[in-house]
């Protein structure tokens, strides 16, 4: 499934609404069989009629699904791994792919990655403090979960708002260049909300132009 302004990531859950023919047809034959499809982002310069999906993509499973009596479904999707997407077998009904799977390169001591880690969930929590946008609870979620790949993975599908970069994050195997990139993209986000504060002063949202 190739989808616009998304990357999607090992670990996470992602909710999806089935409503296209084509994708229709594959659900029902992914429910038969593993339960496993992989979910691409549309590469930017992909011709609308062509929808080419990036490169790199996430395989996930579907943990729960929903038939409608329309022929619509809504389903619960969770990341399994990465994928490097090789070829095309076939277009009819649905795209059919040829992939290989990859693998997080992890250092053995991962001393680095642990204070690249904390690193992240301090300005995460000052993000949010600054009044970035967080879902209830996710903070102390990340604060569980132990594996570094895991934690940045689900950081950036759930906290990051550029598409773009998140693929970026997605294609980078390495996971203390991961934790490293997405630390800098926080402390730059930060220190944007840090000004606009500034310069708001004590003004109200609505009444910022007054400032």
């Amino acid at each position: 499934m190739t989808l616009p302004h998304m990357a999607f990531f090992p670990q996470a859950l992602m909710p999806l609404h089935i409503f296209e023919t084509r994708y229709q047809q594959m659900l029902k034959h992914v429910l038969s069989t593993d339960r496993i499809f992989a979910v691409a982002g549309l590469h930017p310069e992909s011709d609308p009629s062509e929808e080419r999906g990036q490169r790199i993509a996430t395989a996930g499973i579907v943990r729960a699904c929903n038939l409608n009596d329309d022929g619509t479904s809504n389903l619960l999707l969770q990341g399994l791994t990465r994928v490097e997407c090789l070829s095309i077998v076939s277009e009819e009904p649905y795209r059919t792919i040829r992939i290989q799977t990859l693998s997080s390169d992890r250092e053995e001591s991962g001393e680095r990655s642990k204070r690249l880690r904390l690193r992240v969930e301090r300005l995460i929590s000052l993000r949010r403090q600054l009044g970035g946008p967080t879902p209830e609870g996710f903070t102390q979620f990340l604060r569980g979960v132990e594996d570094p790949a895991a934690f940045v993975d689900l950081a950036a599908f759930t906290l990051c708002p550029n598409p773009a970069f998140k693929q970026r994050l997605l294609e980078t195997l390495d996971v203390e260049q991961r934790l490293l990139l997405y630390g800098d993209s926080l402390r730059h986000e930060i220190d944007k909300m840090s000004l606009q504060k500034k310069l708001q002063g004590r003004l109200p949202n609505e009444d910022i132009d007054r400032n």
